[in-house]
């Protein structure tokens, strides 16, 4: 896809709420969905707490603003952060942003965007709010990228996440009834449902499904481990390739 049909994305990050670390995988993440046209850090940086920011913020070309805190905490640094996001946001020029933090500050901003029309791609750690991730039209949690970064850092840091076996995934009662309500909502007559259809059914209902968080690198890796539906590939009538099926067991 060319670029001038891409998204323009705004990716906003609060440095007190996210760690250089992840900074290599969040960008190949947002590449996925668009341009990061802008792209904004916002902190204190005569503090030592963010001194191991420099040289990630050199080499991915991340414009770092300044915002003293006047107060303790952080709230000067959330306050600087929403304003330039209503400011691009007024500008037009933008088809989504990027809101880097686990922060439930963010909660309202989120939502006002979506208002707007745009969306929005939440960033944070597992322990973020529920009301800042449910406000997101996708939230990625940041441990997925940390990880991904060590792994092609090739340090030798990181181990190969364990992949949990089918009863282990069975035991997850929200995970099975979120496959089964989607393949249910997306399914024909015989009950077999299109797998995009059936991963944008979880999107719509749940921001924070992915299926990384399990283990897995796609949807359908994750439906097959969890061995409750059938799977069928089918061939594509207009196009190359197969599409894939999925079926509940207990259709049959």
């Amino acid at each position: 896809m060319q670029e001038s049909l891409q998204k323009r994305l705004a990716v906003l990050i609060d440095a007190d709420n996210a760690q250089p670390s992840i900074v290599d995988g969040l960008l190949e993440e947002i590449a996925k969905y668009g341009v990061a046209s802008v792209k904004r850090i916002y902190g204190d940086w005569t503090s030592p707490n963010l001194r191991g920011w420099k040289e990630v913020l050199v080499e991915h070309a991340i414009q770092p603003i300044q915002q003293f805190s006047y107060t303790t905490g952080k709230n000067s640094t959330d306050s600087a952060m929403i304003i330039d996001a209503m400011d691009l946001l007024y500008t037009n020029k933008m088809d989504g942003f990027c809101i880097v933090s686990s922060d439930s500050d963010f909660t309202r901003l989120s939502a006002r965007i979506r208002e707007a029309g745009l969306t929005v791609y939440g960033f944070g750690q597992e322990k973020t709010p529920k009301s800042f991730v449910g406000a997101c039209d996708k939230f990625i949690y940041t441990e997925i990228l940390r990880k991904k970064s060590k792994d092609d850092s090739g340090d030798g840091d990181s181990t190969p996440t364990k992949k949990p076996k089918a009863t282990e995934l069975r035991r997850d009662s929200r995970l099975v009834s979120l496959l089964r309500n989607a393949t249910e909502d997306s399914a024909d007559e015989d009950g077999w449902a299109h797998l995009a259809e059936v991963g944008q059914n979880i999107a719509n209902k749940s921001s924070e499904f992915d299926p990384r968080n399990y283990g897995y690198r796609k949807l359908g890796e994750l439906v097959r481990a969890v061995g409750l539906f059938e799977v069928s590939e089918r061939a594509n009538e207009n196009a190359p390739g197969k599409s894939i099926y999925i079926r509940d067991k207990r259709r049959k």
